[in-house]
């Protein structure tokens, strides 16, 4: 594996990281605030988010981000399919990082989904 190859994958990690930690915490923020983020507000985030790693990665990886977005850049025969696999990864893994940091971060209740938040 190339150095340039490697870089793209921890490009798509990172980008894909940050838009699931922002954007989910957007939404567990809103939860526990009694919802004084917002659908806008986290909307916005995901939005700014996304804005944001496209500058930071998009000259290295394509600011894929979502592997739907790199299984579409295959069908559409713009992506190597060799690639594929491991952008898949990569994002899964900084994803899934996001959400261990967050489950970490914020009480069980809080993320139970529905009001289990506001319950006491």
């Amino acid at each position: 594996m190339k150095d340039n190859e490697m870089r793209k994958f921890l490009a798509e990690c990172f980008g894909t990281f940050c838009l699931v930690f922002a954007g989910t915490g957007a939404i567990v923020i809103n939860d526990v605030s009694g919802g004084s983020i917002t659908h806008v507000g986290i909307a916005l985030t995901f939005g700014l988010v996304v804005l944001a790693m496209i500058y930071a990665v998009g000259d290295i990886s394509g600011a894929h981000l979502n592997p739907a977005v790199t299984i579409g850049f295959f069908a559409a025969h713009r992506f190597s399919g060799r690639l594929v696999l491991p952008y898949i990864v990569s994002q899964s893994f900084g994803a899934l990082a996001a959400s261990l940091l967050l489950r970490g971060a914020f009480p069980v209740p809080c993320l139970a989904g529905g009001n289990a938040a506001r319950r006491v």
